[in-house]
């Protein structure tokens, strides 16, 4: 960390009254704060890490008070951090600001390996912590075994189902799944030989003792009821009727809808597209003599993110008693299932890392076609989105769940557009244009928001963001890996009709600048004097702008 970006960090915590979830505040006056592992474990927990800043005072409006005892505070951090398993090295940064000394201890992510870092003295789970939003808390038993189920390959789908038997799996199935396989691969010698035995070697079933039982994977793939075993391993829907689960319908009803979807994964994924496709609101497209129904959401961004849902939730005795759930809301659609990203994946890489936290399952339903790996379904969904001319979806890493969220509304709408109108006399590129419309709709943008909005690697983003801030459009928050940019001007839409795009330019320049000449204008535009004087006088006579002088000294200004 530079001393910069420091100083930017206590800005955006003054400026905000607040720490973030990669900041944290301690005033240190007096000497080293106590409990210090707490947020020494949840940061080297969280992706990408953070920063504790020491000398601001939260009472008194975060103001800088300085550290009593600057080389104290380092040597007391440091012999705490080798108290954590593993052992953290922490980077320090010591500045002075009007007078007073402020330390900056900066602490790293820790390998996926070696999560999840905790405060030896106090053990597991009582040593491990998290940070949610602004604040540390304690880690559950649940997201301390989540961490220690990453550093191997869980086998959650591979374990007998104990009442289970053969005669609970669906013999028609399997029968078309080992064609299939033995079409696919003719050199596999195993395929040829019993049933039994093929299905032993595929994990589709395994011995208990004498008796052959259905694994996990193979019950929730080829059962003819699973949930006579794993009640809860099913599909829920729910559609509301506003933005929130608390709006009611003018019935006084909580919900306009709700189902289970139940059978095995197949069943499941193909009677749930179905039913939630017919949930939605339709446009119609006539196309020639031909009327075609066009789904709120793309088709194939649904069945990529149901798939994926059930492939990679977790299915640990932890939470077979979760069930993944679909909502509709009036502006969005949510898939959830239990269980976080599962190894060295994060929100920000989804797209080009893979990690598989049931293996087995995966490959079975990679060969039934009911899923594929999840670096190309992600990248399905993203290009459906893209092709429906919606925003990509958002993704959310909750440790004990993960969200994917699709939203209903065209970035580049009627309305949407002439706000953008505003701006079109700025230099900015048709990528730039689009963040500022997606930043219209989000409360922030990072470098992957954008990379994954407009399809660049991140030298370009970085670029390009840096080209928004210089205008002035946007506003930069946090430093280094932890930067992220909010909107600057108003989201509101402030011209009064559509306009056409030169009208647009004028008025747009006029409320930057206070006033417009005819030079101005045409120097603006790129138009002559007579094209200039004929917008002018339009926009007057329109009561969009007033004359102020005469002649060559005329200058015009809002009415």
């Amino acid at each position: 960390m530079t001393r910069n970006e420091l100083r930017q960090f206590i800005a955006d915590v003054q400026k905000h009254q607040s720490e973030f979830a990669n900041v944290e505040v301690k005033a240190a006056r007096g000497g080293t704060p106590r409990r210090l592992h707490e947020p020494l474990s949840a940061f080297a927990n969280r992706t990408d890490g953070g920063v504790l800043l020491f000398g601001l005072d939260e009472s008194r409006d975060f103001s800088i008070v300085g550290v009593g005892d600057a080389q104290r505070l380092q040597e007391e951090i440091t012999h705490l951090a080798s108290d954590m398993e593993p052992a953290l090295r922490p980077h320090f940064l010591v500045d002075e600001i009007d007078g007073a000394t402020v330390v900056a201890v900066e602490v790293d992510e820790i390998p996926a390996a070696q999560k999840p870092c905790f405060y030896k003295p106090a053990g597991l789970p009582k040593g491990a912590y998290l940070r949610v939003g602004n604040t540390t808390r304690q880690m559950t038993e649940y997201e301390v075994f989540g961490y220690l189920s990453n550093r191997g390959q869980p086998m959650h789908d591979e374990e007998i189902v104990p009442t289970a038997t053969l005669d609970d799996l669906d013999a028609g199935l399997l029968d078309g799944y080992l064609a299939r396989l033995r079409q696919s691969r003719p050199g596999a010698g195993f395929l040829d030989g019993p049933q039994e035995e093929a299905l032993i070697r595929l994990h589709v079933v395994a011995r208990d003792g004498a008796i052959v039982r259905p694994t996990l994977a193979g019950l929730l793939m080829f059962g003819k009821y699973p949930q006579e075993f794993l009640p809860q391993l099913m599909i829920t829907f729910v559609q509301y009727y506003g933005t929130t689960e608390e709006e009611k319908t003018p019935q006084g009803a909580r919900f306009v809808d709700s189902r289970r979807f139940e059978g095995s994964i197949p069943e499941m994924v193909k009677q749930t597209e179905t039913y939630v496709l017919g949930a939605m609101r339709k446009a119609v497209l006539i196309d020639s003599v031909f009327r075609r129904e066009i789904p709120e959401y793309p088709q194939e961004a649904l069945r990529e993110a149901l798939a994926n849902a059930i492939a990679h939730r977790d299915y640990s005795a932890y939470v077979r008693g979760s069930y993944v759930q679909i909502r509709i809301f009036a502006d969005r659609l949510e898939i959830q299932s239990p269980g976080g990203l599962f190894g060295n994946v994060t929100v920000e890489n989804l797209e080009e890392e893979h990690s598989t936290r049931n293996a087995r399952l995966m490959r079975i339903m990679e060969d039934m076609h009911v899923a594929e790996n999840r670096g190309s379904g992600i990248s399905a969904m993203l290009r459906a989105m893209r092709d429906a001319n919606l925003e990509p979806p958002q993704f959310a890493d909750r440790r004990t769940s993960f969200l994917v969220t699709f939203h209903n509304h065209t970035l580049l709408n009627p309305e949407a557009i002439i706000w953008l109108n505003q701006f079109a006399y700025r230099q900015l590129n048709d990528r730039q244009r689009l963040t500022l419309v997606y930043l219209r709709q989000h409360d922030q943008i990072t470098n992957s928001d954008y990379r994954r909005l407009n399809r660049v690697d991140a030298v370009i983003a970085g670029q390009e963001l840096r080209g928004l801030l210089q205008t002035g459009l946007i506003e930069q928050h946090g430093a280094s890996r932890w930067t992220s940019y909010t909107l600057q001007v108003s989201q509101e839409l402030l011209l009064r009709e559509f306009l056409p795009l030169d009208e647009a330019k004028i008025l747009a320049y006029v409320r930057e600048h206070g006033a417009i000449n005819n030079t101005e204008c045409r120097k603006l535009l790129q138009v002559d004097l007579q094209r200039a004087s004929y917008l002018l006088k339009k926009l007057m006579a329109e009561g969009s702008l007033k004359r102020e002088g005469e002649r060559r000294w005329a200058r015009y200004r809002l009415a």
